[in-house]
């Protein structure tokens, strides 16, 4: 089975970036055969900036979606990124960079959609 999550919110200030990696960690120890893939548009961009600072006791988004990657593949919005001021040196490695035709691929090829 192929799920694609799409998460649209910053990665602070807002949960659902957090709620969305909760779910795709449990999804991938529950299942072994998933194909999961997350597609980061909008502020979720910010989600993929290496380097996250938070305090201690507090989630990071960038080690959570380090703990996706390893069983899952993750992409960015090009324009999304490129409004943000950030580039491929600004993300996580092996973090995707995509464009919108990429992202209607990842729906069409999906059997689960789920937005964030």
């Amino acid at each position: 089975m192929h799920i694609l999550i799409i998460i649209n919110d910053p990665p602070y200030g807002s949960e659902k970036p957090y709620q969305a990696l909760r779910l795709a960690d449990a999804l991938l120890q529950i299942e072994e055969s998933i194909e999961l893939t997350l597609f980061l548009t909008a502020d979720a961009v910010l989600c993929a900036k290496v380097n996250q600072k938070t305090p201690n006791g507090y989630y990071n988004i960038e080690r959570m979606l380090k703990l996706v990657m390893k069983k899952g593949m993750i992409f960015a919005c090009r324009t999304c990124l490129e409004a943000r001021g950030l580039s491929q040196s600004d993300l996580i490695e092996d973090i995707h960079i995509a464009r919108m035709g990429d992202l209607a691929q990842l729906t069409l090829e999906a059997d689960k959609v789920l937005i964030y």
